[in-house]
């Protein structure tokens, strides 16, 4: 099975797709697919197709919309290779005490590839293997077709779970981005980091790499713009000053001549306020 969640939902098995088009099964695959390999409870499932105010009649229709998964999955199963051992429909989308499990069988999962490369680097820059990390993140990151679930009606369940994963998106992101700029890739940088300050308006460390990467490409007076702006969004959307991090990357921006090199680090272990603007 080939799970693919890090954009449009697409999972498919032995070479079929086993995703429905009506919205709630989709939602219910969604969970799944998520979570493959681990129960998803029943009571989860429903909050997650009608909130807090289920029908009564939520549990069977629920098992309505698992047996439309599991005729899909039934289709694909006769796509098996010969020799094979056989499988059911029912042992791949199992009835597990108190929900139901999606059974991968060791099949891919685009979530599980990135978390692998992150980890990797994130550890690289740990070891100060700048070139390493960037590699590592930037593979992780090419994952990434969309934002996530990028076609499924998303309820509190799924709503939750895509937040937390454009989070570790962003994580790694920034990640990235300091690599290549202890990397001296400045200049190369400017082009995307303007971009992500526009949709991230009070995002500090991203603004502060920018910051850093202005004053590195000979832009003094434009890197303090970046602080002011960032200063006013922070204040009149959050009633919030510039962490102490950022602060200091703007003292040490002024205290540097117009064309003097600046080798303070960007401010990673600052607020990381993503609100998108």
């Amino acid at each position: 099975m080939n799970i693919e969640v890090l954009g449009a939902l697409n999972v498919r098995l032995n070479d079929a797709s086993v995703t429905p088009t009506a919205p709630k099964p989709r939602q219910v695959l969604a969970m799944l697919a998520l979570h493959a390999d681990r129960v998803v409870p029943v009571a989860s499932l429903i909050e997650e197709l009608w909130g807090e105010r289920p029908p009564r009649s939520a549990r069977t229709t629920l098992q309505t919309y698992v047996l439309q998964l599991r005729e899909l999955i039934s289709g694909a199963l006769r796509r098996e290779p010969q020799g094979a051992p056989p499988r059911t429909a029912k042992e791949v989308l199992a009835t597990a005490p108190g929900g139901y499990v999606l059974n991968t069988a060791g099949g891919a999962s685009d979530i599980r590839d990135f978390e692998r490369l992150a980890g990797l680097g994130y550890r690289a820059m740990d070891a100060g293997d700048f070139a390493g990390a960037a590699r590592q993140l930037r593979d992780a990151l090419a994952l990434w077709t969309g934002g996530a679930l990028a076609d499924v009606p998303a309820g509190t369940q799924l709503e939750t779970q895509v937040r937390g994963l454009e989070e570790t998106r962003l994580c790694a992101l920034d990640q990235r981005i300091e690599a290549d700029l202890r990397l001296g890739r400045h200049r190369e940088l400017l082009g995307e980091l303007t971009m992500l300050v526009s949709r991230y308006r009070t995002h500090e460390t991203l603004h502060g790499q920018l910051m850093l990467a202005l004053h590195r490409s000979g832009r003094r007076s434009e890197a303090l713009d970046v602080y002011q702006r960032l200063r006013t969004a922070l204040v009149r959307e959050l009633g919030l000053e510039p962490s102490t991090a950022l602060r200091r990357v703007q003292r040490s921006i002024l205290m540097a001549g117009p064309e003097a090199p600046l080798d303070a680090p960007a401010p990673a272990a600052g607020r990381l306020l993503s609100r998108a603007g």
